[in-house]
């Protein structure tokens, strides 16, 4: 390298050190001690000198955080160590239980101190360095396996490009969670409001869904923040800390943003009260989302002694959740949604009201039963929860702030989209419209067909389905086999490369096997798992439509309920014309015989609740069934384990209730490998 080479070389490590620190100022510290225009300036000057001379440009450079090309797909990233899920204790009472557990694995010990931390609501990425140089971004995936969104994670502006330490360690992860303060979250969406594009419904999605996006100039214009709060380093790399309130002061020093609200606490009294301290008065003030307090043994020794629950859950850290959001509103009106099976479903009209930082309009009421139980009124005052990413849900009325204007309301005797009178089931809790040519049966219907669990139609999503409904082109599942490329592209907005996609994709529907379709009809009481079930007891549908009832109740896992309601559909003369006409249009009627991958799960009986990082559920079913196990839809004391992802709900608290076993989509895998 030349003199004069070698002089803008240092020029442009003085750049790149001087930028990033002004970054770290005002953006970490909040504490800006150099102007905008002196920024600019010098990002201007490292930008010409990079241009001028391409071997100058580093990875750490402050020029690298945008800029990078849209990419095609997000590539798979194994993390060093799995990104492990935490146990919850929603009360002070399981706080307690937590720590007895601890005692009497590792017997009382004076010197055992805590530090609790706030629980971030946002989206959990990992950073990898080499020799204190960013060289890979990601999601947690499944824990094991996640998404590389390296150049997304750049635009970040609060994540060091280099670690600043002239030794750092030579290889190690740096794990925290990236999420969108509340003033940047309404900016934004007043933004996108004024440029016509729709809203994003809560912060934590919005930052998940800013850093899947494939270009990273998208994310850039998104303002993202982060807190680092662990690490992670192979064997044989030996990292400065030996405590957790070290791990976070080193990765402050590295120059990474820590939540400033953390305390280490000699006692879990001392826990408990800063608990109450951020649910009850801390909460309120900040500027983004948290949804309890995290804490963790701090001695790192003896987190390594205590180990991890089924390679899932640490038994050295736990996660105190906060009750529950709950606001008081209006009830302004009760409204029926006709489904696919023709059930109608209440559903609560409400006045606007902000829970945990997200505008409620809507609320689920289930059934009729429920909302007599609750006796809710038309014009009442409610109280509705919202916790986490669970639907909204109303809790109860206030009868004490009538003023007589309310209105009792009562199920429809009439179904709202076709007339056709409703009926009842045995058990008088379901209402349903009995008319398979009800409209609203039928767009629903046809989602549900086209849906990635069923015939995984790709590209036709709900509003293409009520165009070709709307112009008279499909009026049930068989009509989509008829659909021509002429008639698509004289539709508005069809292009004929589109159509063409579309009419490709209807024809690639047609070898999906029986289990699928049989999913897709919507027959009343018939999900994923029970149409697996009879698909591969019958093996075809003709065999199925010609067992009698007491054959397809006699099937493991059906029972007499979802018999009747087969036996019930098919015995229909318009189910029968219609499976003639999919029988013409050369449909897969047949299911082949499964081949066992394994015998991991023999004699496992399971249970899969909420939604997994990056299985559907049928996927997950079958991958339990393919190495023996069978899964079942409710937990008993039967069940072997349950598999738990994101918004599980009634079914984890009672597979804890029992003292059952809960992993992750990645400890199924592990069982799967045989690594358990």
């Amino acid at each position: 390298m030349s003199a004069s080479l070698d002089k803008l070389a240092a020029r442009a490590a003085e750049l790149r050190r001087t930028l990033e620190r002004a970054s770290y100022e005002y953006y970490v510290l909040d504490r800006p001690e150099i102007s905008d225009l002196q920024y600019d300036r010098m990002y201007r000057e490292l930008c010409d000198l990079e241009e001028q001379h391409a071997e100058l440009r580093t990875l750490d450079s402050p020029t690298q955080r945008v800029g990078a090309p849209p990419q095609g797909q997000l590539a798979k990233h194994a993390h060093l160590l799995p990104m492990i899920s935490l146990g919850n204790a929603f009360d002070d009472d399981e706080l307690r239980e937590w720590e007895t557990r601890l005692t009497r694995l590792v017997g009382e010990d004076p010197q055992r101190t805590y530090t609790a931390e706030l629980k971030i609501d946002g989206t959990a990425v990992s950073l990898t360095y080499e020799n204190g140089v960013l060289v890979t971004g990601a999601t947690r995936g499944n824990g094991v396996i996640g998404e590389i969104v390296t150049a997304n994670l750049r635009t970040v502006r609060d994540i060091p490009l280099r670690l600043d330490d002239p030794n750092p360690p030579r290889l190690l992860e740096i794990r925290g969670e990236c999420y969108l303060p509340f003033d940047k979250f309404e900016e934004l969406n007043r933004e996108r409001t004024k440029a016509g594009e729709p809203i994003f419904a809560n912060p934590r999605n919005s930052a998940a869904g800013s850093l899947r996006q494939l270009d990273p100039g998208e994310t850039a214009r998104r303002p993202l923040r982060f807190f680092g709060f662990a690490a992670a380093a192979p064997p044989g790399v030996t990292l400065p800390f030996s405590t957790q309130p070290e791990l976070l002061d080193t990765l402050q020093r590295w120059g990474f943003p820590v939540e400033p609200h953390r305390q280490r606490c000699a006692t879990l009294s001392d826990v408990t009260a800063f608990v109450h301290h951020v649910e009850h008065t801390l909460r309120a003030q900040l500027n983004f989302g948290i949804d309890g307090v995290v804490v963790k043994v701090d001695s790192l020794a003896l987190q390594e002694e205590l180990g991890i629950i089924g390679g899932r859950e640490p038994r050295w850290a736990i996660a105190r959740k906060f009750a529950p959001d709950i606001a008081i509103t209006k009830l302004l009106a009760i409204e029926v949604n006709v489904g696919r099976t023709g059930a109608l479903n209440p559903y609560a009209v409400l006045e606007p009201v902000e829970i945990g930082g997200t505008t409620v309009k809507l609320s689920t009421l289930h059934n009729e039963q429920l909302v007599h139980e609750k006796d809710l009124r038309v014009g009442d005052y409610v109280q509705v929860k919202r916790a986490g990413e669970v639907i909204p849900q109303i809790i109860a009325s206030l009868p004490e702030r009538r003023d007589g204007t309310e209105k009792i309301w009562k199920m429809p005797k009439r179904c709202p989209s076709c007339g056709t009178p409703v009926l009842r089931d045995e058990e008088e809790v379901a209402v349903y419209c009995p008319n398979v040519a009800c409209p609203g049966r039928q767009l629903e219907g046809l989602v549900h067909f086209a849906s990635r669990g069923a015939m995984d139609i790709r590209g036709l999503q709900y509003k293409r389905i009520a165009q070709l409904i709307a112009a008279g082109l499909v009026n049930d599942i068989a009509d989509l086999y008829a659909l021509t490329v002429d008639q698509l592209v004289s539709l508005e907005r069809f292009a004929e490369k589109s159509a063409e996609q579309l009419v490709a994709a209807i024809d690639d529907s047609r070898s999906r096997p029986l289990s699928r379709l049989l999913n897709g009809l919507g027959v009343r009481h018939v999900g994923e798992g029970a149409a697996q079930l009879l698909a591969r007891r019958f093996g075809s549908l003709d065999a199925l439509m010609q067992a009698s009832l007491e054959e397809v109740a006699k099937v493991r896992g059906i029972g007499d309920i979802i018999a009747h309601s087969v036996a019930e559909y098919f015995s229909e003369t318009n189910t029968r014309k219609l499976m003639d006409r999919l029988r013409r249009a050369g449909l897969t009627l047949t299911e082949p015989q499964a081949r066992s991958a394994g015998r991991s799960l023999a004699g496992c009986t399971v249970v899969i609740t909420g939604t997994l990082p990056t299985l559907s559920r049928a996927a997950a079913t079958e991958l339990v069934e393919s190495n023996g196990g069978n899964v079942t839809s409710s937990v008993s004391r039967a069940t072997t384990f349950v598999v738990a992802g994101e918004a599980a709900g009634s079914k984890l608290e009672k597979a804890r209730t029992l003292g059952i076993e809960v992993v992750d989509e990645a400890g199924l895998l592990r069982r799967v490998e045989g690594d358990s």
